[in-house]
């Protein structure tokens, strides 16, 4: 583990606080997957998260078993313990549960709260910052950003839970893109286009454009794995 990965822990100490329990602390390290601040196959060091986080051995070793049942971690027999390297298989069933849930908040707007429809504009906003900065990470999380906000039209507080759960592991699917700004950097228009039509009711409109997009990002994905495991991709030039 990284010293600036350890210093990013500490600046969460205070997001666990005294009180600390078994999921705030997953929590935390679940947030810092979704950032992108862990990568697939990470080893995760137990002394210096508990003493950056301020937490016990015990808490953070039940903290490591609840994002293991996430699949986000994975316990290696006296190896210790890592940050999951996903499959291809995932990223289809992570994009067969995104389509359920995103495409049926969006098509149920309708009902959503101002502050759930602002919260869409604001990832856009944030992308577009991302963008102009050349923060192609950054571009990234607000597009997760963007897709969080989207399911919280449904003002569900466990669809919510659901979807953080899915983006922390698609979040380590991207790592799989060699070239983080052309993967990321066409979405951010069709973000905002999906934003109008949502702000102006065109509510099937904007989930069918959503769904086009989520079979266009699985494809890409699908195929970088595919590269990935092809050993002709592998051999020198």
């Amino acid at each position: 583990m990284t010293e600036e990965l350890t210093d990013l822990l500490a600046g969460s100490r205070n997001l666990v606080g005294r009180s600390s329990t078994v999921e705030r602390v997953a929590d935390v390290l679940r947030g810092h997957i979704i950032d992108g601040a862990l990568a697939p196959g990470a080893r995760l060091s137990e002394e210096a998260i508990g003493a950056a986080l301020g937490v016990s051995r015990n808490t953070l070793r039940e903290a490591f078993r609840l994002l293991s049942h996430e699949g986000l971690l994975v316990h290696e027999f006296n190896r210790g313990v890592f940050v999951a390297k996903p499959t291809a298989e995932d990223v289809v069933d992570l994009y067969r549960v995104r389509r359920a849930l995103e495409l049926s908040a969006l098509r149920g707007a309708a009902e959503a709260s101002d502050e759930a429809v602002a919260l869409v504009g604001a990832s856009v906003e944030m992308g577009q910052r991302a963008f102009d900065s050349g923060d192609w990470w950054g571009l990234g999380t607000a597009n997760m950003r963007f897709h969080q906000a989207i399911a919280g039209l449904a003002g569900s507080p466990r669809t919510d839970e659901i979807v953080r759960r899915l983006l922390a592991e698609l979040r380590l699917v991207f790592h799989v893109m060699s070239a983080p700004r052309e993967f990321h950097a066409p979405y951010l228009e069709q973000n905002k286009e999906i934003h109008r039509m949502l702000c102006e009711g065109r509510l099937d409109e904007a989930a069918d454009r959503l769904g086009g997009y989520l079979d266009v990002a699985e494809r890409q994905l699908v195929d970088a794995f595919a590269e990935l495991d092809d050993p002709r991709s592998q051999a020198p030039a």
